[in-house]
């Protein structure tokens, strides 16, 4: 069976950290930002871990 290739699509938007946890960016912090309070913009800052069953998708298109 030949290996997969790896979504080039998904490889520029996903990390996947040394424990196997894959982390994406917040949705909702592109544009739109005036109306957004500060906190809630903070809060959306960071990096977001997926969970189980959406990162099990994530990690075969990344051919993990």
């Amino acid at each position: 069976m030949p290996k997969l290739k790896t979504h080039s699509g998904t490889k520029d938007r996903v990390q996947i950290t040394k424990n196997g946890k894959v982390r994406i960016r917040h949705s909702y912090s592109n544009h739109f930002l005036q109306k957004k309070t500060g906190a809630r913009k903070r809060k959306l800052a960071g990096l977001e871990t997926l969970g189980a069953t959406n990162g099990k998708i994530i990690k075969l298109r990344m051919g993990a």
